[in-house]
C-alpha cells in the first residue's frame, strides 16, 4: 500500500500547507488527509510488436521513436495522441529502452478498448537531455538549473518537430493531444508546455520539475496532474512543489499528488491510480 500524504485539490487547503511541505525531509503535514492507493509495477512490454519502430528526420537530425496505434485503427478516423517522455535511465539508441516504464499501461486490453489512442514514445540519445537544464550530479538530490531562455535541446527540438508534423495528420484529434513524462521526461514535459502552450489538452509530469516562472504561458488553460515521491533523493520533490505553487499563483487549479513513501519511482503508484487515464482523456481543449 502506498500512502498519499498530499492530494490537491482533494485535500483541504490552508495558507501554510506548502510551508509545511518544505520542512526538512518533507515530513507529513498533520492537516493533510491520508489517502491509500494501490501500487503496482508496470512490466516492460517485451514483445515490442505493438509499438512500431519509427524514425523521424528533420534538418539532418534523426529521432528514434515507437508508436502504438489503436486496435482496428483506420486512417479515416480521428484519435487522441499521447506523447510520453522517458527518464534519463532509458536514454540510448536502441529504440527500445524508452518503453521500460509506462508502455505497458497503454497495452492493457481494457485501456485499449476504453481509450483508443495513438501513443508515441520517443528516445533521447544517451548523452543528451530532454530539458535544457544544467545538472550537477555530485550531490543528492541533483542540483538542477533550468535554462528556458536558451534554445531547446536537440532531442526536444526534434520532439517538437515530430509533434508539429503529427498533429497535421488527418487521423489526429487535435483537441486531444496529451503529454506525460517521468523524471527527466517530467522536466521535458514542463518545458514542452512552455514552448508549445497551445498544443496540448492536458499534461502529467511525474517526479520532474521546471522553471516556475514559465507556467504563466499555460497555467489557466491547461490542466495538469503532477506527481512526486516525498522521499525522492534523485529529483527534489520541492521542484514539483514550486511548480504547483506558481500555478496556483497564476490562477490555475492543478492536481498534485505527493506519495509519502515513494522515492524516485513515484511513477509506479502514479500508473496505478485508477483515475489517471480517465482524467487525462476527459480533457479537451474545448473544456
Amino acid at each position: 500500500m502506498q500512502d498519499t500524504i498530499f492530494a490537491y485539490p482533494a485535500d483541504p487547503v490552508c495558507p501554510d500547507y506548502f510551508a509545511k511541505l518544505k520542512t526538512k525531509n518533507m515530513r507529513h503535514p498533520r492537516i493533510i488527509l491520508a489517502l491509500l492507493v494501490f501500487t503496482c509495477t508496470m512490466a516492460f512490454a517485451q514483445t515490442g510488436e505493438e509499438y512500431l519502430e519509427k524514425e523521424f528526420v528533420s534538418q539532418g537530425d534523426t529521432l528514434k521513436y515507437r508508436i502504438l496505434y489503436p486496435d482496428d485503427y483506420t486512417s479515416d478516423r480521428e484519435y487522441p495522441v499521447v506523447l510520453f517522455l522517458h527518464g534519463a535511465g532509458e536514454r540510448g539508441h536502441d529504440n527500445r529502452s524508452q518503453l521500460t516504464h509506462g508502455s505497458a499501461l497503454f497495452l492493457k486490453d481494457s485501456i485499449r478498448a476504453q481509450f483508443p489512442a495513438i501513443v508515441i514514445f520517443p528516445q533521447c540519445p544517451k548523452a543528451d537531455y530532454w530539458a535544457n537544464a544544467k545538472v550537477k550530479r555530485g550531490r543528492t538530490p541533483l542540483k538542477i538549473k533550468f535554462r528556458y531562455g536558451r534554445k531547446p535541446t536537440r532531442p526536444l527540438g526534434l520532439v517538437m518537430a515530430l509533434m508539429d508534423s503529427m498533429v497535421q495528420t488527418p487521423s489526429v484529434k487535435q483537441e486531444q493531444v496529451y503529454v506525460m513524462g517521468l523524471s527527466m521526461g517530467g522536466m521535458g514535459t514542463f518545458e514542452l508546455l512552455y514552448r508549445k502552450p497551445d498544443m496540448f489538452a492536458a499534461a502529467i509530469p511525474i517526479c520532474g520539475g521546471g522553471k516556475a516562472a514559465s507556467v504563466k504561458n499555460y497555467a489557466v488553460k491547461l490542466p495538469l496532474w503532477i506527481f512526486h515521491g516525498a522521499k525522492d533523493n534523485v529529483v527534489d520533490p520541492l521542484l514539483s512543489v514550486h511548480m504547483v505553487e506558481r500555478l496556483l499563483k497564476e490562477g490555475a487549479n492543478p492536481k498534485f499528488t505527493l506519495y509519502e513513501n515513494a522515492n524516485h519511482n513515484s511513477w509506479d503508484p502514479a500508473f496505478a491510480e485508477p483515475d489517471l487515464l480517465p482524467w487525462l482523456f476527459s480533457k479537451t481543449k474545448k473544456n
